[in-house]
């Protein structure tokens, strides 16, 4: 591969801790309805939400669809009268507020962004994003910050990365690197766009179908595992 010198990296799971932004949110956000925050409530909302994000990555939802959804199918399925639309909303405005940084993730952009050019690229929703890029105080390691609203599409769309592509002057795919926890959206929409990829995969899961070029623990041995093929060009 040629050398590198972009590096896209996915926000949550990846950088930020999303599993605990989503936990605090959910919580908040269930209590302020009257709601006890049960445990089979807040494992199951992880799993339905994260099936209507592999939805709208497919294209099969619209972002509004997802957003209220969710609630609607969580609420349903526990027997709840809770007003989804209210409740999608105040749960955004907590989720805004979940910024805590993965274990060393914080270092690790900081020794990248001095190696390679860093953009961030995410799926999300444009001021829940902002919001936790801006508590985090993440903005300064990033030449620029690729959000899926603002871009018109999602990962793993082609079109969301040849919107950023069309962004930075010179850019060479042959020279990107793509690095997230998510196979559907991250580590397949680098495969759609010529992208070497790297899968943040904490959990040792097997991948099926969608195959990573690399695989990493956590963020903090990108820094390694890019040196390393810097070597063996």
């Amino acid at each position: 591969m040629s050398r590198i010198a972009y590096l896209f990296l996915d926000l949550d799971d990846t950088i930020l801790d999303f599993r605990k932004a989503e936990r605090t949110a959910l919580s908040k956000t269930l209590e302020a309805f009257g709601l006890e925050p049960e445990e089979e409530i807040l494992h199951r909302y992880h799993l339905v939400n994260k099936a209507h994000w592999e939805m709208l990555e497919r294209g099969e939802l619209t972002r509004a669809q997802v957003l209220v959804n969710r609630f609607a199918v969580l609420f349903r399925e526990f027997g709840l009268e809770v007003d989804a639309p209210a409740c999608a909303k105040v749960y955004e405005k907590n989720l805004s507020r979940g910024h805590d940084f993965l274990p060393g993730a914080l270092e690790a952009v900081q020794k990248l962004r001095g190696k390679y050019r860093l953009f961030l690229a995410s799926n999300g929703t444009a001021s829940v994003q902002h919001s936790r890029l801006a508590g985090a105080d993440l903005y300064r390691y990033f030449e620029q910050v690729f959000i899926s609203q603002e871009i018109g599409f999602d990962k793993p769309s082609g079109d969301f990365f040849r919107i950023c592509f069309s962004r930075i002057p010179g850019f060479d795919p042959r020279r990107a690197v793509m690095v997230g926890d998510s196979l559907t959206s991250d580590i397949q929409g680098g495969i759609n766009s010529g992208l070497t990829t790297v899968w943040v995969n904490p959990g040792h899961k097997i991948p099926e179908k969608i195959r990573p070029d690399y695989e990493i623990e956590s963020l903090t041995q990108l820094e390694e595992l890019l040196g390393r093929l810097q070597r063996e060009e």
